[in-house]
């Protein structure tokens, strides 16, 4: 049987593989996953029936803590002897890919979600592009969620171009537009979510999910608002997400939000279609992406998205067909796009059928998983190991955990995104 470890620094990350780890065992592969231990890790694994192994990783550069968990790592897989290591996030791939290698994995692959250096400066840029780059030279192949994203890795010549490749048309796992992201079967939360959070059911919504920091724009998400609610005196603006420590808005601009009637703060949710279907017009003004899934699942759900034109939100939205792009950090631009959204229900309802089509034709969650299994395959059969998995015998290491409705076939990796959190990358 073939044995795939997917290893990524925190649980979080594995929510958005979840497609990925349905379709392949729904394809005969023992799947396994590794992240740091705790409760989100223990719950991921009771839920979704997968074999999960906790080690200690840090986001944060830890020297000490990191050796212990590289040798922690190298002793995993020497015991599960996976003959495939999917790595994901920076920290999750450097010690995913030096413990591949030291344990002498056949195929270890990066799957790059983003890169943190595009917005980093003086020497934490340096450390980020010196450990993004070995971590790319260890891996046998390199995944990108993006053709942006590939463009950056290549120009910071992180990888040769030949060990870098997109699968299918981008995403980490596509996006359920057919299911989960359908906005038909949420017609009816439209109404009970803005009852909820007290926004009037005629009122135009302006929506941003994600982490409140920096990077993703908030600062000038704040600012814009602060424009749109002197034109538009009906509009409210509702919010989901958290913030980190690590990337901190400043506290007056989080205070400003909090203090507004007009703005609602949901906080981080395993259920986001019911938000997105309160919303008529998604912001997203991100200072980098790996690919933006944000704007994918908005447009599945029939909403255009104001993003920055950077990369990642560049590959998730085309200009004046599925959305609008400005400039990046310009909150005046950004107050502008969305102002024509606002004022404009046909133009918004336009644009959103338009990204809901692209979604459906281009994004198919199965089509990405299986594009992902055959770069597998294609690495097997260069090192000569057999390349189709054998059905799980009896007693077998995940054979006897418990089978989910949506990964009882190939189909139900389109039916993985079930609850999904804020987007971390």
């Amino acid at each position: 049987m073939l044995r795939v470890l997917h290893v990524t620094t925190v649980p979080a990350t594995l929510l958005f593989l979840r497609g990925h780890l349905a379709y392949q065992r729904a394809q005969g592969l023992w799947v396994g996953a590794v992240a740091a231990p705790g409760k989100a890790l223990t719950d991921f694994a009771a839920r979704e029936g997968v074999p999960c192994f906790g080690v200690p990783m840090a986001r944060a550069v830890t020297p000490l803590q990191d050796l212990a968990s590289l040798a922690q790592l190298v002793r995993l897989l020497r015991r599960e002897r996976p003959q495939v290591v999917h790595a994901h996030t920076p920290k999750g791939g450097l010690l995913g890919m030096l413990a591949g290698r030291l344990a002498g994995v056949p195929v270890c692959i990066y799957h790059l979600h983003g890169l943190p250096l595009e917005t980093a400066r003086g020497r934490k840029r340096l450390l980020l592009r010196c450990t993004e780059r070995l971590s790319c030279s260890l891996a046998h192949q390199v995944l990108c969620v993006s053709g942006s994203l590939r463009a950056v890795a290549l120009r910071e010549r992180l990888v040769p171009a030949h060990k870098l490749q997109v699968p299918g048309h981008g995403s980490v796992a596509g996006v359920d537009a057919a299911g989960h992201f359908d906005p038909s079967r949420h017609l009816p939360a439209r109404a009970a979510t803005r009852r909820r959070l007290g926004i009037p059911e005629d009122a135009p919504v302006v929506g941003f999910v994600g982490r409140i920091v920096r990077d993703k724009g908030v600062g000038e998400l704040a600012s814009a608002w602060g424009e749109l609610r002197e034109r538009f005196p009906t509009a409210h603006l509702l919010v989901v997400g958290a913030p980190e420590p690590m990337d901190p808005v400043p506290a007056g601009v989080l205070e400003a939000l909090r203090q507004d009637p007009r703005v609602h703060l949901a906080g981080v949710t395993l259920d986001v279609p019911p938000l997105y279907a309160a919303m008529d017009v998604v912001a997203l003004p991100s200072h980098r992406e790996g690919f933006g899934m944000v704007n994918a699942e908005a447009a599945a759900m029939g909403l255009p998205v104001v993003t920055a034109q950077v990369t990642g939100c560049v590959d998730s939205v085309q200009a004046g067909v599925t959305g609008e792009m400005v400039p990046v950090g310009d909150a005046r631009a950004l107050a502008a796009a969305l102002a024509r959204y606002l004022a404009s229900p046909s133009l918004r309802r336009r644009h959103g059928e338009a990204g809901r089509a692209r979604m459906l034709r281009d994004f198919r969650p199965e089509v990405l998983c299986e594009a992902t299994l055959q770069v597998y395959r294609a690495l097997l059969a260069r090192r000569g190991l057999p390349v189709q998995p054998a059905v799980a015998r009896r007693g077998a290491p995940g054979a006897g955990q418990p089978r989910r409705r949506w990964d009882r076939s190939v189909a139900g990796a389109a039916r993985a995104w079930r609850t999904a959190p804020p987007h971390p990358d």
